[in-house]
Order: C-alpha cells, then sequence, then structure tokens
C-alpha cells in the first residue's frame, strides 16, 4: 500500500504538470487538426478500396501520431528534473526505482491519453461517426500505446543528459515509427522492404487496433487479439527495460 501511495503521487504531480501547461495542450491539439483538415483535406482525391475517404482512413494514424508524440516527449521532463534537483530527491526517496517509473509512465501516459481523446468528439468534422462500443475499444489501447511509448522516452532521457541530445535522439525515433506504422498509407500498398520495418514496429499494431476500433474494419496484419496481446507485451517489457536502465544507472 505504502508504494501504491507514492506511485499514486507521481502519477498526481505528472497529471497536474501537464494540466498546467494550458500551451502544451493547445499546440498539441492543433498539429493533428491541421494533420486531419489541411493535409487530408489536401489528399481527398486518392482512391481507396471501399467508399472510404482518405480523410477519415488517417483518422486513427493521427490519433496514433498524437500518442505518439506527447508520450515520447514527457520524457524530456527526466532531463527537467534533473536540471532542477527534483530527479535526485526522488532517487534518494524511500521508494523503489521500479515504482519511480510507474508512477512517472502512467502519469505520462493518462496525459497523452488524454490528448488522444481531445480528438474522439471530432471525429464527425470528417465525417466519422464512432459508437460507444468505439470508445470502449480505443480507450483501453490508446492506453497501452501511450505506456509503452512513454517508456521508450523515459529510458532514453535516463541515459541522455542534454536537452539537445534528447531532441535529436527523439527525432531518430519519431519520424520512423511513425511513417512505418501504416497511420498514413495502407501497408497492403507498401513495398516489401518497408513493410518489413512496420512488422516490427509496435505502433503497426497500435494503428490497426485503432482503425478496426474506429471503422470495425477486419485487421489486416494479425487477428485482434493478438494485436493487442503485442501491445500489452510491449508496454510490459518497456516498463521492465526502463526499471532496469533506472536501477543501473547512478
Amino acid at each position: 500500500m505504502s508504494e501504491l501511495r507514492k506511485i499514486y503521487g507521481l502519477w498526481r504531480r505528472e497529471v497536474l504538470r501537464y494540466w498546467r501547461e494550458k500551451s502544451r495542450i493547445i499546440s498539441s491539439f492543433i498539429l493533428p487538426l491541421l494533420w486531419l483538415l489541411v493535409f487530408g483535406g489536401g489528399m481527398r482525391s486518392i482512391e481507396l478500396s471501399g467508399t472510404q475517404s482518405y480523410q477519415t482512413y488517417i483518422f486513427p494514424g493521427i490519433i496514433a501520431m498524437t500518442l505518439l508524440f506527447t508520450s515520447v516527449f514527457s520524457g524530456i521532463s527526466v532531463i527537467w528534473d534533473r536540471e532542477f534537483g527534483f530527479f535526485k530527491e526522488i532517487i534518494v526517496a524511500p521508494v523503489s526505482r521500479t515504482s519511480i517509473v510507474i508512477g512517472k509512465a502512467l502519469g505520462s501516459g493518462t496525459s497523452a491519453l488524454i490528448q488522444g481523446s481531445i480528438l474522439l468528439p471530432l471525429s464527425f468534422l470528417i465525417g466519422v461517426h464512432l459508437s460507444p462500443m468505439s470508445f470502449v475499444i480505443l480507450l483501453p489501447t490508446m492506453l497501452l500505446i501511450s505506456i509503452g511509448l512513454v517508456c521508450i522516452g523515459l529510458l532514453i532521457a535516463s541515459i541522455i543528459t542534454s536537452m539537445e541530445g534528447f531532441n535529436f535522439i527523439m527525432s531518430l525515433v519519431i519520424m520512423p515509427m511513425f511513417f512505418t506504422s501504416g497511420a498514413l498509407f495502407p501497408l497492403t500498398s507498401a513495398p516489401d522492404w518497408l513493410k518489413g520495418f512496420s512488422y516490427v514496429n509496435p505502433l503497426t499494431y497500435g494503428v490497426d487496433v485503432l482503425r478496426w476500433g474506429t471503422f470495425g474494419e477486419a485487421s489486416s496484419l494479425l487477428p485482434i487479439y493478438a494485436e493487442f496481446l503485442i501491445l500489452a507485451l510491449f508496454a510490459t517489457a518497456m516498463v521492465v527495460a526502463c526499471s532496469y536502465t533506472f536501477n543501473v544507472r547512478k
């Protein structure tokens, strides 16, 4: 119970810090809208199988993009805490480093979930109509994706000590993950070499599940239960890897 209270405290701190940064919420909200309304609208002439327009097709992918950017860049909080000495206070406090990782991962994951959820009520703007069951599927999926991606940011932030180095490495991580995930185009039409990268990208399966929850389409990669399992294993593996790194780092 003591460790749970400490995890809750770290979770609450991350959520409150996110909620108080209104400029961060607004800026993270504008970028997905630009992708949906401007980029998606400009590419409406692209023909897809069935009656679905390109603008509606990329809606789940833009949600995944929002989760990706918000989650991974949340790792920068570790660098800020290290700069101002707060991270040292957490490390020397009577709390296990695994609990630190879990608390920060859950807090930043919740922040990313809030950010991604803001887009869901606006789906009608591009002709996407979500059912109550869609929310039941989408929200847990978004949380799993967020926790795994947050831990990537925390893992890199625990190794990289400078803000400049973190931003550079994050760009090398984020852009390949996004562009090989099938968020912007069907992987069935991608070349074989690109499919190979997509299959080892966990975000690919997240986008596929989000697309299934949004449109009810059958998965083009694996059975849905297998993709859920991959996302759960990815989140668990990243929490374990991040906890190990925090424990061995001085």
